[in-house]
């Protein structure tokens, strides 16, 4: 507006500057939204890729015991 008026002449000289201007804003709106939602998204996985990963090593130690119970009961059969 200052310019506008400090400079004088028709409104539709500045239009197409505040119309850009306006473009470039509601981009600049549109790329935050999408990266908080990005950011929200990598959150929600890398939380469920820890709950994966505890589930796994909870299933590797379950397996390592299952094989030295298994000793264990081979080593007390040949004993007897």
């Amino acid at each position: 507006m200052s310019a506008r008026r400090a400079v004088g002449g028709s409104r539709y000289l500045y239009d197409s500057f505040e119309a850009a201007q306006a473009r470039i804003d509601a981009q600049e709106r549109v790329f935050e939204a999408r990266k908080e939602a990005l950011e929200f998204r990598i959150s929600r996985l890398e939380g469920a890729l820890e709950r994966v990963e505890k589930r796994l090593w909870l299933a590797v130690y379950g397996v390592a015991a299952g094989v030295l119970i298994h000793g264990a009961l081979a080593l007390v059969t040949i004993v007897q």
